[in-house]
């Protein structure tokens, strides 16, 4: 009888086991479907830089007692992509910077419920460059980080925008926001690469040249703001250091002189042109404004949310995103982690 007890108790303790979840791990689709929908989260918390990329799961710990459902908390290897962050584009839709980009990576920790939808609690992300060295072992040629303090880089963004003034057919000029990557390449000349944000001033473009260092930037909700990409390659015989005779020569040499602008409508006017088309009333045709187009203006009027209107944190309430030198990093502790990655830049000398 004893041999038999025995018996069913080690059947019963192994059914029980058999029948416990294996806890997830970075092979799981739950696991991963909670790191790409919490990565969309923190790109839309986010108030600077550019838009991240998912490129791995690397460690995934997970719990149940929640009043939320279960409760993640996920290491998620990211990098970053050509979508500044002012666009607000899912990550799935950017590119992700290669080694002639100066590509960067990093990853987020990560605290997500979820239920029946990921719901993002918190995250810590740091990131960091991939060194210059290590661009020129794999690709010699492509165009390495530069010192975004160096005068030069400001002199590269300032030309750039002020091409862009002269030849966009927007109604008002735009003034330089912040400068958000640059980098230098030798091709058959000194070539420097600027990244920056603008943002739509006071000034119509009939503003006389004389007056625009004085056009104030636009104190509006209904503002418009942009990501520039610009660049110059100067002449062997210019001397980079020589400023001010630089930017004569470098304006009269519009080859010279490259940029290319994304400008975003404001969220401010796709709030109102809602709140208008379910206007009664109080808003004939004549009536309606129209913010999808450049313009100068003046808004004094306070867009009213509706009653079905929620009331969202302020962005970048959630987290932080810092820049980092690379750290040791310990070994994941859950199963089948980490996961594959997305992509690994063809840069094998980095451990990303």
């Amino acid at each position: 009888m004893s041999v038999f007890l025995l018996i069913l108790c080690v059947a019963l303790l192994q059914q029980e086991g058999g029948a416990r979840p294996e806890p997830p791990g970075c092979s799981s689709p739950e696991a991963v479907r909670v790191a790409e929908e919490t990565l969309e989260q923190i790109n839309q918390d986010g108030t600077h830089g550019y838009v991240l990329s998912f490129n791995r799961l690397y460690d995934v710990s997970h719990s149940t007692d929640t009043n939320d459902g279960s409760l993640y908390r996920l290491t998620v290897d990211v990098l970053e992509t050509k979508c500044h962050i002012t666009s607000r584009k899912p990550w799935k839709q950017c590119e992700v910077r290669d080694v002639s980009d100066v590509p960067v990576y990093g990853e987020c920790e990560v605290s997500a419920s979820f239920d029946t939808q990921v719901k993002l609690q918190s995250y810590s992300c740091v990131l960091r460059e991939v060194s210059a060295l290590s661009v020129m072992n794999t690709c010699p040629d492509c165009p390495t980080a530069n010192d975004m303090s160096d005068p030069i880089v400001m002199e590269t963004a300032k030309l750039s925008l002020q091409r862009f003034n002269k030849e966009s057919g927007l109604g008002n000029v735009f003034a330089l926001g912040n400068i958000t990557k640059a980098s230098f390449q030798w091709v058959v000349a000194p070539s420097y690469f600027v990244e920056f944000t603008i943002v739509e001033t006071v000034c119509s473009k009939k503003t006389e040249a004389s007056e625009l260092s004085s056009c104030l930037p636009m104190d509006c909700q209904f503002a418009h703001r942009g990501f520039c990409s610009g660049s110059h390659m100067s002449s062997e015989d210019e001397d980079e250091f020589d400023f001010q005779p630089l930017v004569r020569k470098r304006i009269n040499s519009r080859n010279a002189v490259e940029v290319k602008c994304e400008i975003y409508e404001p969220q401010a006017a796709a709030v109102e042109e809602q709140l208008h088309a379910r206007a009664d009333s109080k808003h004939t045709g004549l009536q309606l404004h129209n913010h999808t187009h450049l313009h100068p203006h003046e808004h004094e009027h306070a867009v009213t949310p509706g009653p079905d209107a929620t009331v969202s944190k302020p962005r970048g309430s959630l987290g932080t995103v810092v820049m980092k030198p690379a750290a040791p990093r310990s070994a994941p502790a859950a199963s089948s982690c980490p996961g594959p990655r997305s992509h690994d830049l063809d840069i094998f000398r980095v451990k990303l």
